[in-house]
């Protein structure tokens, strides 16, 4: 029984940041990859970062060199550090963790409003 929890989301004006973290308990960190999704107002959940347990990361391209994503193996922790925001990038914001053979967990979501 794996539970996600998210924190960190808000409103931010464009050019800003904001860090998201989500803990996972439940489950092992051995062999897992964590990351972040997001889904806009009638489009459909996409990935935006995610990070292997030995530190392989995985960009969007709309967020490469904005967005870094990292963990802490031993905490069951992954981050999202989000700089120069762009009204885009508004959505809700899910983290999720995969282990090889099951299908992915995720969180509850948390939102990211960026104004222009």
């Amino acid at each position: 029984q794996v539970h996600l929890v998210e924190s960190g989301g808000g409103l931010v004006q464009t050019g800003g940041s904001l860090r998201l973290s989500c803990a996972a308990s439940g489950t092992s960190s051995s062999f897992n990859t964590m990351g972040w999704y997001r889904q806009a107002p009638g489009n459909e959940r996409e990935m935006v970062a995610t990070i292997t347990s030995g530190g392989s990361t995985n960009y969007a391209d709309s967020v490469k060199g904005r967005f870094t994503v990292s963990r802490d193996v031993a905490k069951n922790t992954v981050t999202l550090q989000m700089n120069s925001l762009k009204p885009e990038d508004t959505a809700v914001y899910y983290c999720y963790l995969r282990r090889p053979g099951l299908s992915p967990t995720w969180g509850q979501g948390t939102l990211v409003t960026v104004s222009s």
